[in-house]
């Protein structure tokens, strides 16, 4: 299990830079719509559609939608601060829970959010690969997540006790959190202090926010299985489920980020 994890990862480390610093914009842009595609077939699951062409339909539905807001380029910021707050209402969702668990067992209102969210990571991910050191903030990105999500999985193996959060993700601990957290600030804080010469503070601040996203990400994915029954997004990716399970953090991440760089 762990080895097909590593072995994966390290294939879409692989590819994911090369379409970050190989491909053009447009080719950029269409390449990412390509695997947020494969997301959204998964979240189809979540806003409980079963049936194959349900699923495409769905599917189809975030592609025009995409190339519908490609011709709207001019809102994209707009847009983008319209998904950073709807993850902060996601949050907060998460530490009400289950106080408000009735919304996200309404399937068309599940169905949306995904469009939407769907839809702002893609438009970020563009936004950012368009600014001038772009590509170099989508590896920083990368690796907040990847350092969060892995750190907590070493740390929570061999020292989680006390569960984060219990009614949601029960293999998820306080100690695997916190020790993914500090890792991640630790090389994504000093990363910007010498790269884009961020003070000690900013440097602190930007990083342990954006990992508490991260975290409430991989939380938030949690919740959509458990109100929609679902146990696992998908099994296209060996070690680690669906599209989606590897990306959870990503989405919640890129527009917050976008928000702050644009």
């Amino acid at each position: 299990m762990l080895k097909n994890r590593i072995i994966t990862a390290l294939a879409i480390a692989f590819v994911a830079l090369a379409a970050i610093f190989l491909l053009p914009l447009w080719a950029f842009s269409l390449f990412f719509l390509a695997a947020a595609g494969f997301g959204v077939f998964e979240w189809a699951g979540f806003a409980g559609l079963e049936t194959l062409r349900a699923k495409l339909l769905y599917t189809g539905l975030f592609l025009l939608m995409a190339a519908g807001l490609y011709l709207l380029k001019a809102y994209f910021a707009d847009f983008i601060g319209l998904v950073s707050m709807l993850w902060m209402c996601a949050i907060a969702s998460i530490l009400l829970y289950p106080t408000g668990e009735f919304l996200f067992k309404n399937q068309w209102f599940v169905g949306a959010l995904g469009l939407v969210i769907m839809l702002g990571a893609w438009v970020s991910l563009s936004m950012l690969r368009a600014h001038d050191q772009g590509a170099l903030w989508l590896v920083w990105l990368f690796v907040l997540t990847t350092a969060t999500d892995v750190g907590a999985y070493f740390v929570g193996k061999a020292f989680g006790k006390n569960r984060l959060a219990a009614q949601l993700s029960p293999g998820k601990t306080w100690e695997g959190a916190i020790g993914g957290c500090v890792i991640a600030t630790l090389i994504c804080a000093s990363a910007l202090m010498f790269w884009q010469s961020y003070s000690l503070l900013s440097a602190l601040l930007l990083t342990v926010a954006l990992v508490c996203i991260s975290v409430f990400g991989d939380l938030f994915e949690s919740l959509l299985k458990r109100t929609s029954g679902v146990k696992d997004s998908g099994t296209i990716l060996p070690g680690h489920g669906g599209v989606l399970d590897r990306i959870d953090s990503v989405i919640a991440v890129l527009p917050i980020l976008t928000w702050v760089i644009i």
